[in-house]
């Protein structure tokens, strides 16, 4: 019997599953979730996890990380935590740890969503076999592309959220103007995000909009972003509605962008954790209408499906599925 394990790692939780695998199928044993910035490693987080669980023979560990992953070893964003692999094996004991991307995680996790995972803003036939496109908005913009290659998929990360942002009306050309008095060079990250969300708020209060005196107060002790989407979706401050739907443009703008580069006609995923909460909006109309936005090729995007991962679980899903395409290729 294999066991394999797998954890989505973030700067805020971690996420670990252990799964049965054998014959091409997986049973999950345990998974659990732990606060991550309470404890001194990830080692300590799985000898915690897997004494819960009664169990300490894993064969196999792959770890999604947020943060760049270079020869075997990785540190996180947000976190003092240095990964190295062969370290790893031998603290935990497991003959096999892997370190992946949280981003390519995502895009092996996609090839195992059902349709209840997904909601779809644009129909348009899959075609097999063909390129997939995934972005996600959340802290940052994660981006990569799935290529076919003659037995599956392989996921290629990109950094494609650190390329210049393309300002093209005069209301983004106004919003790159302000970005570059605060950092200079301004990347579509810093406005396809959640931190893009808080940036073009303020941005548009600078402009002369009135700012109302709740929503204020409101983002003295909450989350900025998700005041601004509350009030939007809630459409109770024109202020925080505009911001909204200037995020969305940019965000339905750069899904086009990434798009035509990799013509993905096997799908154009959005993941992240920005797009779930805000599903309204993206289903109005603007996101899809700047996605297209693309003059002559406008009938090329039309032709790719559109969707939203709406499973929080898709990098979690990811690493488990990279585990089991490392067993299965050291079993054969």
């Amino acid at each position: 019997m294999t066991k394999l394990l797998a954890g989505d790692i973030g700067g805020t939780k971690t996420i670990l599953r252990l799964n049965h695998f054998q014959a091409g199928k997986t049973q999950t044993l345990a998974e659990a979730t732990y606060p991550s910035a309470e404890y001194p490693h990830l080692n300590a987080i799985v000898q915690t996890f897997l004494a819960a669980a009664e169990d300490t023979s894993p064969q196999r560990a792959c770890f999604a990380i947020a943060g760049p992953v270079t020869n075997n070893t990785a540190q996180l964003t947000n976190l003092p935590w240095q990964l190295d692999t062969e370290q790893m094996q031998q603290v935990l004991e497991i003959p096999h740890v892997h370190l992946i991307n949280d981003f390519a995680a995502v895009g092996y996790g996609i090839l195992a969503l059902t349709p209840q995972d997904l909601h779809i803003l644009q129909a348009a036939p899959v075609i097999p076999q063909q390129p997939v496109a995934v972005l996600g908005a959340g802290t940052g913009l994660g981006e990569a592309i799935l290529v076919w290659q003659g037995q599956q998929y392989e996921v290629l990360p990109l950094e494609g959220g650190h390329t210049d942002f393309a300002a093209r009306t005069d209301l983004e050309i106004g919003l790159l103007r302000y970005l570059q008095q605060r950092h200079g060079r301004v990347s579509v990250e810093r406005v396809v995000s959640g931190q893009g969300i808080v940036a073009i708020y303020q941005y548009l209060r600078s402009t002369g909009l009135p700012e109302s005196t709740q929503v204020k107060q409101e983002m003295q002790s909450q989350d900025v972003a998700a005041v601004v989407a509350h009030h939007a979706l809630a459409h109770t401050d024109r202020l925080c509605e505009q911001a909204l739907d200037m995020f969305v443009a940019a965000y339905g703008a750069e899904a086009g962008n990434l798009a035509l580069k990799s013509l993905p006609y096997g799908g154009v995923y959005l993941a992240g954790g920005v797009g779930p909460k805000i599903l309204p909006k993206l289903q109005d109309g603007i996101f899809i209408q700047n996605f297209l936005d693309k003059g002559r090729m406008r009938s090329l995007l039309a032709k790719m499906q559109v969707a939203l991962i709406l499973n929080p679980k898709v990098g979690l899903i990811g690493a488990a599925l990279y585990a089991e395409r490392l067993q299965q290729s050291a079993s054969s």
